[in-house]
């Protein structure tokens, strides 16, 4: 019996990630509030029954999305800002970590830039929840930096919502850079990596002259 229960449980995992891929796919051209279901049981061969099984609406599976998206990032975020090397190394580090998830995961990116200010509630806030987690876990890093002493709870938050924020337009830019002519992408890449260092730059200065 347990081994029957097992393969059932398989074969739902199965299915319940056939449905998110679908929808990921299906994204690349259009928003979540325009997605139907009836799409995403169509693209992968299920009847649309079969949908309410894995989640209760398609903004379900879009929190279901984001949490596939945003939610195995948080080591990589707390790296980008982590005590180790100097700033130049934490800067090269971090904008290597962003132009690589980008490489991987362009779509995962395109869904959560599309999608952070969209028309669908629970996915803006299922967003807004993960950033803010982000940005506390950037905040706790911060604090064990020696230039951080004598910075106020409040301040060390606003900053690292700064980091944050900056990691998101960098990766959006990266997403750009990759979407174009297949002949010039190392050249925007490049620019995109260069802009993005004298922006953390400026953040980094801002920093080490804030309490002046």
């Amino acid at each position: 019996m347990s081994h029957t229960l097992g393969i059932r449980q398989a074969q739902k995992q199965k299915t319940r990630q056939a449905l998110l891929d679908a929808a990921l796919g299906l994204l690349e051209e259009q928003s979540l509030s325009s997605l139907g279901l009836r799409e995403v049981t169509r693209a992968v061969g299920v009847a649309p029954t079969a949908f309410y099984r894995h989640f209760r609406s398609t903004a379900d599976l879009g929190v279901a999305l984001v949490e596939e998206a945003l939610g195995s990032l948080h080591p990589m975020i707390r790296t980008t800002v982590s005590g180790t090397g100097d700033q130049e190394e934490r800067i090269t580090r971090a904008i290597e970590l962003i132009a690589r998830h980008v490489d991987g995961y362009p779509a995962h990116v395109r869904f959560i830039a599309r999608e952070r200010h969209g028309g669908v509630q629970p996915v803006r806030e299922a967003i807004r929840d993960q950033l803010s987690r982000f940005a506390g876990e950037v905040r706790d890093e911060l604090a064990k930096d020696p230039v951080s002493e004598g910075w106020s709870e409040d301040d060390l938050l606003m900053l690292a919502h700064l980091y944050v924020d900056q990691m998101l337009i960098t990766a959006s830019l990266f997403l750009e850079a990759l979407e174009g002519p297949e002949e010039a992408r190392e050249e925007r890449e490049r620019e995109v990596a260069r802009v993005a260092t004298r922006q953390m730059r400026l953040i980094g200065l801002g920093r080490h002259h804030w309490l002046d």
